[in-house]
């Protein structure tokens, strides 16, 4: 049996199809299975031993679906559910099973704040599409496999080294990630030593935020590539972050998280911590929340106060806990 899973992004939903593709190769014996996603995510799939081949979509649709067409696939397993994955059904005329979006419950959520879309987690709901095939879920947390052997001395100070806990700062959208002063405050009441994590457009945040704090915090924000991120990450004692990839990708390897949210909600979209055995979701209930199903460049009303008001005890109280 020949299998394709599709999904083209993003970080976080992607990292949720690794459970998928795993029951598929360990619970189908003989199954050859192949993921086609972007080549921008790529990394997510690098390492994966239960992926037999890797495609990544070409600039022109068409060009995929030769692709596609000469691997002379059994089933086409579509976790991403828009018009190019429609395009590529039909055009193939492969036998197909699809993610159900849920897109009217989600938009009358979303419109009219009701809670229509059960907070059933996305991995349960991308199992329901190889449902048919027999294949269930193994209750094991989501995949991600470290490119390279990375050396913890070069990448933190000594001060750094141990008992460290990973602060994700960034995120794509201003409404899913925390002011500056509010960082800050919570990070002055944190014990441990704190390493800052995200990209090159939250660097200068990170700066302020340890220029403020002191010595306790480390700024590893766009120096440390994507993949050293993710080994700081797995040597940490615990995460704090918000909604953004690299938070879902250090569930991967079962550290105590707090989770952190804003202008969205993990309910919404089934993206709450998965399979971690320690894992708190951090935010405060208001009529206006959530604003958005992926994030805003701003706060709609001004006021911001999913992330402003949110206790600072609800972050401290979890990174300080001893476990």
């Amino acid at each position: 049996m020949k299998i394709l899973v599709i999904r083209f992004s993003s970080m976080g939903d992607i990292i949720y199809t690794t459970p998928v593709v795993r029951c598929l190769k360990k619970q189908l014996p003989g199954a050859e299975v192949h993921f086609l996603t972007k080549p921008a995510f790529k990394y997510i799939y690098d390492n994966n031993p239960y992926v037999d081949k890797l495609l990544l979509l070409k600039p022109a649709l068409s060009e995929s679906i030769r692709e596609i067409k000469a691997e002379k696939y059994d089933y086409i397993i579509d976790l991403h559910n828009n018009l190019r994955t429609t395009l590529i059904k039909l055009r193939t005329g492969i036998k197909s099973s699809t993610y159900k979006k849920q897109r009217l419950r989600k938009w009358l959520s979303l419109k009219f704040n009701l809670k229509l879309v059960p907070p059933v987690h996305l991995v349960e709901r991308y199992l329901q599409a190889v449902r048919f095939l027999g294949v269930k879920n193994d209750g094991q947390p989501i995949d991600y496999y470290i490119k390279a052997e990375h050396d913890l001395e070069k990448l933190l100070p000594p001060s750094h080294q141990d008992n460290y806990i990973a602060f994700v700062i960034g995120a794509t959208h201003f409404t899913k990630r925390m002011p500056n002063n509010k960082t800050i405050s919570i990070c002055k009441q944190i014990r441990q030593p704190i390493v800052l994590l995200g990209g090159k457009d939250v660097k200068d945040n990170g700066t302020e935020i340890a220029n403020a704090v002191g010595p306790n915090v480390y700024n590893a924000c766009g120096i440390t590539s994507l993949d050293e991120s993710v080994f700081l990450v797995s040597k940490a004692q615990k995460v704090l972050g918000f909604d953004t990839g690299l938070t879902h990708i250090a569930e991967a390897f079962d550290k105590p998280i707090g989770s952190i949210w804003g202008g969205t909600v993990p309910e919404l979209l089934g993206v709450q911590p998965y399979m971690v055995k320690d894992a708190k979701v951090i935010g405060i209930e208001l009529p206006c929340r959530p604003c958005s199903k992926f994030g805003l460049e701003k706060c709609p009303l001004g006021h911001f106060k999913c992330m402003k008001d949110i206790p600072d005890e609800a972050v401290t109280g979890f990174a300080n806990h001893v476990r």
